[in-house]
């Protein structure tokens, strides 16, 4: 799949981090009641375990920071370096979340738009990924789509999924929840961009189908990504 290239204001990785570090610092933390906030769902289509907050950097729990980028509300930006998602807000502020990235060989960047987004979705791993662990098969049922997991709470991509497309072609590329809160902050996947299932449903609910998705790369330009996701 090859990736649109751009030039981000943010280019240089010091640059990156610059602009969105919060200014507050660690005294954030303090303003989010977190013990509910990842607190059990059990009003959802399938009941969303609690999140066991000491085995989840502290670093990658949602908060609310100040934001320098040049990108306009209601954008999404990744930054994979510093496992963060951002979704910009209004008045120079940001909805901070951690997320877990690519692992090596399977990291990428560019822009993407959100072309769909689902509630409990079902699991279809490309035939690289069969190809690669072909003992997955074993765990696939036949599905509309074709091979593939149900959604619910078995299923890697969690409570909610949002599905990144350039232009009329779908990249494969997911954001998406995880009953493994303690892989956030990691590189793990195999491309997709993995949050914690209370965070999936929170992004969920703030992003409209149309929302533009800025992955930073390492030199702040987008780059060619390996089509294989979970």
């Amino acid at each position: 799949m090859d990736l649109n290239r751009r030039t981000f204001l943010l280019g240089a990785p010091a640059l990156t981090s610059l602009a969105l570090l919060p200014r507050t610092g660690a005294a954030q933390v303090g303003r989010f009641d977190y013990a509910a906030m990842y607190a059990p769902i059990e009003d959802d289509l399938y009941p969303v375990p609690g999140v066991p907050l000491s085995k989840v950097n502290s670093a990658f729990l949602r908060r609310e920071v100040p934001y320098d980028g040049p990108e306009p509300p209601g954008t999404i930006v990744i930054d994979p370096r510093a496992r963060y998602l951002y979704h910009v807000q209004e008045s120079g502020m940001a909805m901070r979340y951690g997320v877990g990235v690519g692992r090596a060989g399977f990291s990428w960047s560019g822009e993407a738009t959100v072309h769909d987004k689902q509630e409990w979705p079902d699991w279809y791993p490309p035939k690289e990924m069969f190809g690669r662990q072909p003992e997955l098969m074993e765990q696939m049922g036949e599905l509309p789509g074709g091979p593939g997991m149900p959604g619910g709470p078995g299923n890697p991509l969690g409570a909610r999924a949002l599905y990144l497309w350039q232009g009329n072609k779908d990249t494969l590329y997911r954001i998406h929840g995880t009953f493994e809160p303690w892989t956030i902050g990691t590189n793990v996947s195999s491309g997709c961009i993995r949050m914690i299932n209370q965070d999936a449903i929170d992004l969920y609910g703030r992003t409209p189908v149309g929302t533009k998705v800025v992955v930073l790369g390492k030199s702040g330009q987008g780059a060619k990504g390996t089509a294989a996701r979970s």
